[in-house]
């Protein structure tokens, strides 16, 4: 049992040494996957899914006219919020990670790919700005 916890921690260190390490220029790149359905930046409108506006450490189901799956309203209820470490691992397997979910995207495998995305998300700001 403690071995599961040991591997476990490590695991999640190894993943926040992973987002430290993002680059947000690569992470630019990767969103393209995400352009159909997602938009970033000033004047970002909701699309089949929601505006990513200051989505790293938002509130989970929080943006304004959008329907969201009865998950996320759950979540939003709870005040889940999505974090880096969420979002890491929510990007790797959406369905699989929070089954319920309306996203409609088999995820993003490569660990590296996910932190750049992340990385690239977190320098928008909720309005869309980018962060200084």
């Amino acid at each position: 049992m403690n071995r599961i916890l040991l591997a476990s921690a490590l695991f999640a260190l190894g993943t926040t040494v992973a987002l430290a390490d993002g680059d947000p220029t690569k992470g630019a790149t990767v969103f393209k996957k995400c352009m159909a359905c997602h938009a970033i930046g000033e004047g970002a409108k909701n699309k089949v899914g929601p505006e990513l506006n200051g989505i790293v450490g938002r509130k989970m189901g929080a943006v304004p006219d959008f329907a969201y799956s009865d998950t996320l309203k759950e979540h939003n209820a709870k005040g889940d919020v999505w974090t880096a470490d969420i979002l890491t691992q929510y990007l790797a397997n959406p369905k699989g990670f929070m089954p319920g979910v309306k996203m409609v995207f088999a995820g993003i495998p490569k660990d590296t790919d996910r932190a750049d995305l992340i990385a690239f998300l977190g320098q928008y700001d909720e309005t869309g700005a980018k962060k200084p």
